[in-house]
């Protein structure tokens, strides 16, 4: 293996992260069309509703009985970064906040001392499926910013910059910069309490798409950053030095090399993540993710006592009506439509 590459191993629904980075789940659910209320049009009988993890029909329900999603639960210490290439997300939280987004949109969630939200993912179209297909990936925050207060932003796929590397016309990559800095162009900003936020972090959060023969070139950085390639999508390879790699492959990449990847015969989609480690111990457990035990009981406590604001919403699955569009209001009432 050449010294480029440090790991390489086989990814699936859920991706092995490395510090800064805590989690990420790839979701990609082909939904049928929706009814009135949004939900399935078709039977859901034969699922385990409130746990369905397995693709039945082209789909899972995950923790949604009526609607796909994830209804209200609770967070405290970390961000969560969803990337949404097809359908829409509806966000609710225990703030007040509320939004859908989708279609290229990214939210950008500080969780900080704590807060609840849902996530569901209302099937709008009643004419048509309803593909979804999303990213959400989980940042560390530093000890100084685990009780920042909890905020969120979104990053509208208008905005958010993307590059083309090599010709216009040809063999070229697609970057979409989410975070961080790429070849000169720099992503919108973060939440103000991120990591992200912070240079010397070096957070990174790339989408590239490679058309077939293509070549992108990482510059070397540090010896100390940890720099990930996610190769979730290709009916074909891509070439790093002498190794050929298939798709569903993460590729931990050394950060103090140069690396040139090389596209195959096939339209190839990746994730890359980079960032310096946040040098502190990391605890986790379930939704909260503190830097120790004694900080993850008291998350456990303090979310028993005051379940981090009372939910605000009529229900713990709350959708928007099927014609609001894409919009977000935030916690200081403020509200943004696209």
């Amino acid at each position: 293996m050449s010294h480029r590459i440090l790991r390489m191993q086989r990814i699936d629904f859920q991706w092995e992260m490395e510090n800064p980075f805590l989690f990420c789940a790839h979701h990609k659910d082909a939904y049928p069309k929706g009814n009135e209320n949004q939900e399935p049009t078709v039977s859901l009988t034969g699922r385990q509703l409130g746990e369905d993890f397995a693709i039945k029909d082209g789909f899972r329900m995950y923790h949604g009985t009526k609607i796909p999603g994830f209804p209200m639960h609770p967070h405290r210490g970390f961000e969560t970064i969803t990337i949404v290439k097809e359908g829409f997300v509806d966000h609710f939280d225990s703030n007040g906040a509320s939004g859908r987004y989708g279609n290229g949109d990214v939210q950008w969630l500080t969780t900080g001392s704590g807060c609840q939200h849902a996530e569901m993912f209302p099937l709008v179209s009643s004419t048509e499926e309803n593909p979804l297909e999303l990213f959400q990936i989980w940042l560390n925050l530093p000890s100084k910013d685990k009780f920042t207060k909890p905020d969120y932003k979104m990053l509208w796929a208008e905005d958010i910059p993307e590059i083309v590397v090599g010709p216009e016309y040809g063999a070229n990559s697609k970057v979409k910069i989410i975070a961080g800095n790429f070849n000169g162009q720099v992503a919108l900003s973060p939440c103000e309490a991120s990591y992200a936020a912070n240079p010397k972090g070096h957070v990174g959060i790339f989408l590239i798409e490679m058309t077939p023969y293509a070549e992108l070139k990482l510059n070397a950085f540090s010896k100390t950053l940890n720099r990930n390639l996610y190769f979730y999508r290709s009916e074909g390879k891509i070439a790093i030095g002498s190794n050929s790699i298939p798709s569903s492959t993460r590729v931990k990449l050394d950060g103090n090399s140069d690396i040139s990847i090389v596209n195959g015969a096939s339209t190839s989609f990746m994730i890359l993540l980079e960032g310096e480690p946040i040098n502190e111990p990391v605890v986790s457990y379930g939704p909260f993710v503190m830097n120790t035990e004694q900080e993850i009981r008291q998350a456990f406590s303090d979310y028993q006592h005051t379940h981090f604001g009372e939910w605000p919403w009529n229900r713990t699955d709350p959708i928007n009506a099927k014609d609001s569009g894409r919009y977000a209001k935030y916690i200081d009432g403020r509200v943004e439509k696209k």
